[in-house]
């Protein structure tokens, strides 16, 4: 009989302990940073009703939801009521639904757990991933944009990544650029879901995508000249005395928006909102590393405002993004509730920090501190080895048992080398009548007997 496949199902992983230790790193800067900001924390089923996520991302976010069958007697239908949840954001806005009269009136959530879409995996991208989401709710001040970019990048800082810029743009001044060359509303989305792929597909890739939205071949050089070719033209701006100033680019960048989108003495909203989230971030710990770019775009339709995107440089893709959608609750409350949020990949960080090496060297540290060995089959050795791990692990130190009696003590303590274990404790018979015990240190290959009362305090002054 052929042997059952043991790989996880394509784009899932299975994750050993070297890399869950990794992932609890992670995850645990992040929440530290999260709760430093005033953030709480929110859980929600992995399970949606399928209504609650259809509708929420567009045509091609709809198309990777992983749908689940009816079950039962329905199971022949091939109908589905419910949905493995996409995202964090579109939970989120239930939940505030549901609970609206119980949460605080600006409700400051983050949450931490894995969603999933059907996608093509790739580097660094798989079918069930974890987000890191914080999102606050019922402000649609810019002070809010501010402190979410000054919370992920405090994040990522702590984390050991230095060489981030966060990338703002806003969905009206976008959807205005598309107007002021002649893009009609109804071309619009579309032609945002491509402008978002430049990263994957390149600027050819792009053209060939947008040729295929029905705009013209004019049309689309309009398009890339008004998002790539003034961001081109700031970034040689602020690179003229020979180094790249940031503050030089904005301030060039927003010039040529005005340009392209105000009449003399009108007034844009779009960029009226990136001004002011530029000036506040000054006064965070972001200041210096947002970036105004015309071309971001991000594929969700459910923004409304100000998006951001993380971008590292020489890695394709990004490390997080977000930004403010204010219309998103209204479809589960019926009224319209201001919203913006930040999510953080934890995978895509993950990946960038190993091939870094820039997990702190303590985590390759096993987690065990000692290992009492099982001397001989008999009952009394069992016993006595099983009082001695107890009294130790009482003592607060992490402490493996070897569990099998009748092996050798050679071979027991050769497991606990292989497993980086430092100390190996062993009670003979000698050492049992003398009420002591032998310590075998792995890292020197010395060993040395003491008295039992004296164990825990020199185990614990050698860790």
């Amino acid at each position: 009989m052929a042997s059952t496949k043991t790989q996880p199902a394509r784009g899932m992983r299975d994750f050993l302990p070297e890399d869950v230790r990794k992932r609890e790193y992670v995850i645990g800067v992040i929440k530290e940073v999260y709760e430093r900001y005033g953030f709480e924390p929110l859980e929600t089923p992995a399970v949606e009703n399928i209504e609650t996520l259809l509708g929420k991302y567009g045509e091609e976010g709809n198309q990777l939801i992983f749908k689940i069958l009816k079950r039962g007697v329905h199971e022949s239908t091939g109908e589905a009521d419910l949905a493995l949840r996409y995202d964090l954001t579109v939970p989120l806005a239930r939940v505030v639904a549901e609970y609206r009269d119980k949460l605080p009136k600006f409700f400051k959530r983050y949450q931490i757990q894995p969603v999933w879409r059907a996608d093509r995996p790739a580097r660094g991208r798989f079918r069930e991933f974890y987000q890191c989401d914080l999102d606050v709710i019922d402000s649609y001040s810019m002070l809010v944009e501010a402190e979410l970019c000054a919370a992920t990048s405090d994040a990522l800082l702590e984390l050991g990544f230095n060489d981030f810029i966060i990338r703002l743009n806003h969905r009206e001044a976008l959807r205005d650029l598309l107007t002021s060359v002649g893009i009609p509303d109804e071309a619009q989305s579309s032609t945002l879901i491509v402008l978002d792929k430049m990263d994957k597909i390149g600027e050819e890739g792009v053209r060939l995508e947008l040729s295929k939205t029905g705009i013209s071949a004019t049309q689309i050089e309009d398009v890339l000249d008004a998002t790539y070719a003034d961001r081109l033209a700031a970034t040689l701006v602020a690179q003229r005395n020979g180094s790249f100033d940031l503050a030089e680019y904005n301030a060039e960048m927003m010039r040529r928006l005005r340009m392209r989108l105000i009449q003399e003495g009108g007034f844009n909203k779009g960029l009226s909102d990136l001004e002011k989230i530029l000036s506040f971030t000054d006064a965070t710990s972001a200041a210096g590393r947002v970036k105004l770019d015309n071309s971001l775009a991000r594929g969700l339709s459910y923004y409304t405002g100000a998006i951001m995107e993380i971008s590292v440089e020489g890695l394709a893709g990004s490390l997080g993004g977000g930004g403010r959608y204010d219309k998103l609750i209204g479809m589960f409350l019926g009224k319209e509730v201001p919203a913006c949020g930040f999510s953080l990949g934890l995978e895509r960080i993950l990946v960038v920090m190993t091939e870094r090496e820039m997990f702190p060297t303590t985590l390759a540290l096993n987690p065990v501190d000692v290992m009492v060995s099982i001397w001989d089959r008999t009952e009394i050795s069992a016993r006595e080895s099983l009082a001695l791990a107890t009294e130790l692990r009482q003592g607060g130190l992490r402490v493996d048992l070897y569990p099998v009696r009748n092996v050798k003590v050679a071979t027991q303590i050769a497991y606990a080398s292989k497993r980086g274990i430092p100390f190996v404790v062993l009670i003979g018979e000698q050492e049992r009548a003398n009420g002591e015990v032998a310590i075998r240190d792995l890292r020197t290959r010395r060993q040395h007997t003491l008295k039992r009362e004296s164990l825990l305090s020199t185990l614990r002054q050698s860790l």
